[in-house]
């Protein structure tokens, strides 16, 4: 029986061992330490890596197109001055030269492109992909005047995008299926969007040569292509450029297609 008036006081002492949370701390910002400078390294090597790709680049777009302009020159005096000595193999030949000159021009700008979108700064708005098809459209019609093509193009396409990357994507796209769809008598050319899974998809589609299908994931490897300089113009570098520019958006790009029967080239955008 407790006294009247009696005061019992109770201690509780908790003792806990903190040596292994400091460790734990101390090993977490060790962790952090090497991540920031790690980072730090990579970003370094990066610049100069991009600063000796400007330089690259640079060199290619000047000092090869020199030579270049020269043997398209050249070529073009040597068939007007000599006219009348060279016969049609010698003037087929200067032809020829010039031919190889352009298209090594043109293969330079192909690649130029294909890597300055990876270094360029994306600049993200609101893009009308519709106005900007049908810009596109009308210039290859204008290109090609007596051509007739079918070409489909809905109102009010739009994206959240870089202007001139994604404008380089539908000149691509839609520059190729006017190309491969030349052989068809009825040629056309389609621009659309739909929701596959919820997500946004957008199209480029023609009724062209189309390609075997067991090939798709070769499309957009760098100077690949299915079909021969011969039978369609090209260096292989579109497909390629067209997909780095959608991955830097966040999106994705693939192909279906069957020969004869045309090609249908999606992307997604993030």
């Amino acid at each position: 029986m407790a006294l009247e008036g009696a005061i019992t006081t109770h201690f509780v002492t908790v003792m806990q061992d903190i040596s292994e949370r400091k460790q734990a701390e101390a090993y977490v910002r060790r962790l952090n330490d090497e991540l920031d400078k790690r980072v730090k390294e990579r970003t370094a090597e990066l610049e100069t890596s991009n600063r000796e790709l400007e330089s690259f680049c640079y060199s290619v777009s000047h000092d090869l197109r020199a030579p270049l302009r020269g043997m398209s020159g050249f070529s073009s005096m040597l068939e007007e001055d000599y006219r009348d000595t060279l016969d049609e193999t010698g003037r087929e030949c200067t032809r020829r030269i010039r031919s190889a000159a352009v298209g090594m021009g043109q293969l330079i700008d192909g690649l130029l492109n294909l890597s300055r979108v990876t270094r360029c700064q994306l600049l993200r708005e609101k893009v009308d992909l519709s106005a900007l098809a049908r810009k596109i459209a009308a210039t290859l019609g204008e290109q090609e005047p007596g051509r007739r093509v079918d070409v489909v193009i809905p109102e009010e396409i739009k994206a959240d995008g870089d202007p001139h990357l994604l404008g380089l994507v539908l000149t691509n796209l839609l520059g190729n299926s006017w190309k491969y769809s030349g052989k068809k008598s009825h040629p056309r050319v389609e621009f659309g969007s739909l929701v596959l899974d919820g997500q946004r998809v957008y199209f480029v589609a023609d009724n062209g040569v189309g390609f075997d299908p067991a090939y798709a994931s070769t499309l957009f490897k760098p100077f690949h292509r299915l079909h021969g300089a011969g039978e369609f113009a090209g260096h292989g570098i579109g497909l390629a450029t067209v997909e780095r520019i959608v991955t830097r958006h966040g999106g994705r790009i693939w192909a279906e297609g069957e020969v004869g029967k045309g090609a249908t080239f999606y992307f997604t955008l993030k």
